[in-house]
């Protein structure tokens, strides 16, 4: 959260400091450096103990994040946490993890030329995103200036579904957004209105493989195909960009036979978190370019740093290789076969637990989590004593955090509820809460009237 003064909170009061911890000291300033400093014990149970506040993260079905790993992967995090991944001189055998890394994902996304794959780990799948958008942009300015034509009026093309990074690239790095609204029952991107969205300026188009939203996945062939058809007609050639956050490590595993990726001669470059669906805990993300002429040689800086002349493209510097660590852990625990089984599961678990909430009765399903396993649902239309965010808050009580949201533009009269599957979500996990649907729609069923109708929503997309 960025402290901002616009932001106001209620005045804190220092906190208390029961005598069991420290007798001596019994008040600990909250916004403020303590004069002298505590025993180690003390400190931890008062972190310890505000953080019971928070959420249960197993129970928090909003995020696309992974909220467990195995032991063993615990373990190497905590023995890696020391590790500042961008010393590739002093930690040379995790920068080597990082570059398998990156080769494993260009032989799954079916790169040209694998064995020398363009790409690299970022702090997750937003700064992904905002490299591979710097790459399209730079690549379009030295076209146009090279053709002796204007570079000062970049824009992207892309849907009204994107997530935020998207918004935050264009903004702050002067890309005007050229946005493809909802239409009906179409929550994403239509290739036709976005293609017909471009032109000279356009430096590149991004479809996105499993929306926020809805967990939809983006037609990236069809798209790819308009796009060759308008640089027939016109010469004008728009590289695309699949924003693979999710899907990316979804689609390569149960859709085996769609081409979403650099099969598509199209695609530029393919990102995705590795913290969502490639399983580990938070903090890493990737992209791979098609090929070294995707990634302008401008935008890589050599380094000497540490005794050694390294590249590097990335928006921070200093990181834990922790992640990138046990992300290499879950490539060789899982293989192929154990990727392939764990989002099987939970695309089951998601189909499951969306045809039971059909069964409900006051539900209608947007999706059914049969891409990403992940699915939105809305309110039946003779619906009106109680809203989504009546349901959210309802199963809150139970520890459970089920978002409720309205959608973007031409939609903003439809408000859902959206349920993420990720490991850890069982079918038994999933019959308890619906056993907590049950239990709560009653009560909800005798409102007289909507008591939250969201107005007061925490969730944003």
């Amino acid at each position: 959260m960025l402290h901002h003064p616009a932001n106001r909170r209620r005045a804190q009061r220092d906190l208390d400091v029961p005598p069991v911890f420290m007798a001596e000291l019994d008040r600990v300033p909250r916004d403020e450096l303590p004069a002298r400093g505590m025993p180690p014990d003390a400190a931890y149970q008062i972190i310890h103990d505000e953080l019971m506040l928070d959420g249960n993260a197993r129970l928090n079905l909003a995020t696309f994040v992974t909220t467990w790993m195995e032991p063993q992967a615990d373990r190497l995090m905590a023995e890696t946490f020391d590790k500042n991944m961008i010393d590739k001189d002093e930690y040379p055998q995790t920068a080597e993890l990082e570059l398998r890394c990156v080769n494993m994902l260009a032989r799954l996304w079916h790169a040209p030329a694998a064995d020398e794959a363009v790409g690299c780990s970022t702090t997750g799948s937003s700064e992904a995103c905002m490299l591979g958008g710097l790459a399209l942009k730079r690549r379009w300015q030295q076209r146009r200036r090279a053709a002796g034509k204007p570079a000062d009026r970049p824009n992207m093309v892309m849907g009204v579904n994107a997530q935020i990074c998207w918004d935050k690239f264009m903004n702050y790095w002067d890309v005007e957004p050229r946005m493809v609204p909802m239409e009906g029952s179409r929550y994403h991107l239509s290739p036709e209105e976005a293609v017909a969205l471009c032109d000279e300026n356009t430096i590149g188009l991004v479809v996105i493989m499993g929306s926020t939203y809805d967990g939809s996945y983006e037609p990236v062939a069809e798209t790819c195909r308009l796009l060759d058809d308008l640089q027939r007609r016109t010469g004008i050639d728009v590289p695309v960009h699949v924003d693979g956050a999710s899907g990316a490590m979804v689609a390569p595993f149960l859709d085996p036979d769609l081409a979403w990726d650099f099969r598509l001669s199209r695609v530029a470059s393919v990102s995705t978190s590795g913290h969502k669906y490639g399983l580990v805990y938070p903090g890493v993300g990737w992209i791979v370019w098609r090929d070294a002429a995707a990634l302008p040689d401008e935008l890589i800086f050599w380094v000497n740093y540490l005794g050694d002349d390294m590249p590097t493209f990335a928006l921070n510097f200093s990181r834990p290789g922790s992640q990138i660590v046990t992300q290499y852990y879950n490539f060789l625990r899982l293989g192929f076969e154990g990727y392939v089984g764990v989002q099987a599961y939970a695309r089951e678990v998601a189909t499951y637990l969306s045809g039971k909430i059909a069964e409900l009765g006051p539900f209608e399903l947007l999706t059914k989590g049969d891409e990403l396993p992940v699915f939105a649902f809305s309110l039946a239309a003779d619906v009106h004593n109680f809203t989504v965010f009546d349901v959210a808050d309802a199963l809150r009580e139970r520890g459970w955090l089920v978002p409720a949201y309205t959608f973007p533009k031409n939609r903003e009269d439809l408000a859902a509820l959206r349920i993420v599957v990720r490991r850890g979500l069982t079918r038994d996990v999933a019959d308890l809460l619906l056993a907590d649907f049950e239990r709560q729609l009653p009560r909800l069923a005798k409102q007289a009237a909507p008591v939250n109708d969201g107005a007061a929503a925490s969730f944003h997309h």
